[in-house]
C-alpha cells in the first residue's frame, strides 16, 4: 500500500466507516451511495480480500456496502494501527480499538 492509498483509506474510515463485528468475527463496514461507486472498487483493489456488496435499493436509498473482515481484517490491522490514530481522530480511533478489543481472539487467529 502505497502513502496515497493509505490516506485514502484511513480518510474513508474516519469520515465512513464502521468498526464492529457480527458476535463473532470483527468487521469493517462502509457503507455510502451508489455515485461512490469508483472509490469503492478502489478499496477492493488497495485491501486484498475486501468485499463489495450491492448496490442495494432500499427506502428510497441506493447504496453500496464495503466490508474487510477474516484474512482481509487481520491483513490490514498492522497498517491501521501505525496510521489510525487518535491525533488523527479520536472517534474513530476509540471506536477502532474498542472494535480489537471486543475480536481480540478472532483478530490474533489466522
Amino acid at each position: 500500500m502505497d502513502t496515497f492509498e493509505i490516506g485514502l483509506l484511513v480518510g474513508v474510515l474516519v469520515g465512513e466507516g464502521s468498526f464492529g463485528g457480527d458476535g463473532r468475527q470483527p468487521s469493517i463496514t462502509v457503507r455510502m451511495h451508489t455515485r461512490h461507486e469508483a472509490l469503492f472498487r478502489r478499496l477492493t483493489q488497495i485491501v486484498p480480500g475486501s468485499r463489495l456488496y450491492g448496490p442495494y435499493h432500499h427506502s428510497g436509498r441506493s447504496y453500496f456496502q464495503w466490508l474487510v473482515r477474516g484474512p482481509a481484517l487481520r491483513a490490514l490491522v498492522e497498517t491501521l494501527d501505525h496510521h489510525l490514530t487518535p491525533e488523527i481522530d479520536e472517534h474513530a480511533f476509540a471506536r477502532y480499538m474498542r472494535m480489537k478489543e471486543t475480536y481480540r481472539g478472532a483478530l490474533a487467529r489466522g
